[in-house]
Parts: structure tokens; C-alpha cells; sequence
């Protein structure tokens, strides 16, 4: 029986005919039903204060900014940046060039630790701020030198080192193809180092504190030692082209990132160990 039989009972009253009974009685059945749709579908909305997550694809193995255990400087950055609009970060914790795939397919929402150049522009949403800048150089083996000035004094047909789909500098396609370099290329820091150790290459391009980390890890600090910057690289949470609020998430983060400096709560987070 359809709701509102009394207010019914008045048009009865008013119309003699069945087909104004018959379309009264429509009326008020289909005002009920949208009354109800209403209802339900605001309980569906999320509260003012309710946070919203999102889904990041963190690299595993690039100490101190990201490790294999989801920590490090860009995880308590981000995080932090995100929880001043109330985003809570969900991180999953993969290699660098699946979190790249990942991000890239949609699968989530963004990836960590990006460098913003020519060829990542074209695939993800960035925002106006960095995370962090980071230096990068050559490493060489303290007993077999480069015997270079610079980058572009390296002997043509040198053996250099990379991690698998890092990003190394707008000019580093150009170095190879003009120093006629052999790129060697692998999944991880201890990798490249251990290469250069056994002199299997003849230098590795690496992130100064990722080097560092990793090197005085091992200890062979004394051994391998950094010869030439490569370039520096503003570092950026870069988000997927998929989602429809990539420009959104990317604004959030400019400001909770604004946020933290303001507040002297950026360079703790930064330094902390």
C-alpha cells in the first residue's frame, strides 16, 4: 500500500473522475519513492571529518628516503603532508620500476620518489612542490679511476652502472650517446656496488645519500668513493594520469608540504633518522 493514503483521501474528495484518482495516487507514490531515494543516498556520503585514503606504490630499496620496510624520509614527508587535508596514505612497497608500471596503469594512486623531468612529465600529474632535492654522482672504486674531470670526460666505451628505470637527468641520454657509454643495468644499490667491487663495471651512478646509506652498510665506504656529480634531481610524489583526481592529490600535497614548513615540522621530519 503506498504511503500517504490520507492526503490521498482529500484528492478523492476533489476528483470525481478514475483517471484523476488514478494519477493523484501516481503522484504521491512516486514522491515517496524519491523522498526515500534521497534519504538513503545522503547516508552514503562520507562525514565532513571522515578521512579519505589513498593508495601509493612506495620503491623498496632506496635508504634513507624509502625502504623494504615501508619507512624512511618520504614515507613520515608524505604522510604528514597528506594528514593536514585528513588523507590517510596506504603504501604498498614494491621495486621502483613496478611501482612506476603501477602507478602509471592506475593500479594506484601514485608513486614515490620521482624525478621530474622530460620523460616522467609525460606519464604522471605533478604537483608544484618537491618533496626533497637529491644529488647524484659517479661512483668509482678508490683503486680503479675514472681518470675523468667531469661527466663528459668520461673515456668513450666506459661500463657505467644504473638502477632499472631511475630517472638520471634530462642530459643522461645525451652523455651515452656521446661518450658512447655500455649501460649496465640492475634492480639494486648493493648491486651496483658489489659490480664495482668485483670491477665488472667502471662506475655507478647513485643518489649521494642513498650511497652513503648503503656503502657504510656494507663496509666498503673506503672503497668505492663518489669522482663526479651526475645531476641534481627535485624529488616529487608523482600521481597517476588515471585517476581523476590526480590534480587534486597533488594539490593537497603542495599544501600540507606548505604546511609542514611553515611550521618547522619539514626539516625535523627531514633529518630525523
Amino acid at each position: 500500500m503506498c504511503a500517504y493514503s490520507g492526503a490521498i483521501g482529500k484528492i478523492q474528495q476533489q476528483f470525481n473522475t478514475p483517471l484523476a484518482l488514478l494519477l493523484s495516487t501516481s503522484l504521491f507514490c512516486l514522491l515517496t519513492i524519491s523522498h526515500s531515494a534521497i534519504a538513503n543516498e545522503s547516508l552514503n556520503f562520507p562525514k565532513p571529518n571522515q578521512p579519505k585514503i589513498i593508495t601509493l606504490a612506495a620503491e623498496d630499496s632506496w635508504p634513507p628516503f624509502a625502504n623494504q620496510l615501508g619507512q624512511g624520509i618520504s614515507h613520515r614527508l608524505i604522510e604528514a603532508a597528506f594528514k593536514q587535508s585528513q588523507i590517510e596514505v596506504n603504501s604498498l612497497v614494491v621495486p621502483y620500476s613496478r611501482a612506476l608500471m603501477m602507478a602509471e596503469k592506475g593500479a594506484v594512486d601514485g608513486v614515490f620518489n620521482v624525478t621530474r623531468e622530460a620523460s616522467t612529465e609525460q606519464r604522471f600529474v605533478f604537483g608544484e612542490m618537491p618533496l626533497f632535492v637529491a644529488k647524484a654522482s659517479f661512483y668509482q672504486r678508490k683503486q680503479r679511476s675514472l681518470l675523468a674531470e667531469n661527466k663528459w670526460k668520461i673515456p668513450k666505451g666506459s661500463i657505467i652502472g644504473v638502477i632499472k628505470s631511475y630517472e638520471y637527468g634530462d642530459e643522461f641520454p645525451e652523455l651515452v650517446k656521446q661518450r658512447q657509454l655500455n649501460i649496465v643495468t640492475v634492480a639494486t644499490q648493493q648491486q651496483l656496488i658489489n659490480l664495482l667491487l668485483i670491477g665488472r663495471i667502471d662506475a655507478a651512478v647513485m643518489f649521494d645519500l642513498v650511497a652513503q646509506e648503503n656503502l657504510q652498510k656494507m663496509g666498503v665506504n673506503d672503497e668505492v668513493i663518489p669522482a663526479f656529480d651526475n645531476h641534481t634531481s627535485n624529488i616529487y610524489l608523482a600521481f597517476s594520469k588515471e585517476n581523476p583526481k590526480a590534480i587534486l592529490l597533488a594539490k593537497a600535497l603542495d599544501q600540507g608540504l606548505s604546511a609542514l614548513k611553515a611550521n618547522g615540522q619539514y626539516q625535523l621530519l627531514l633529518s630525523a633518522k
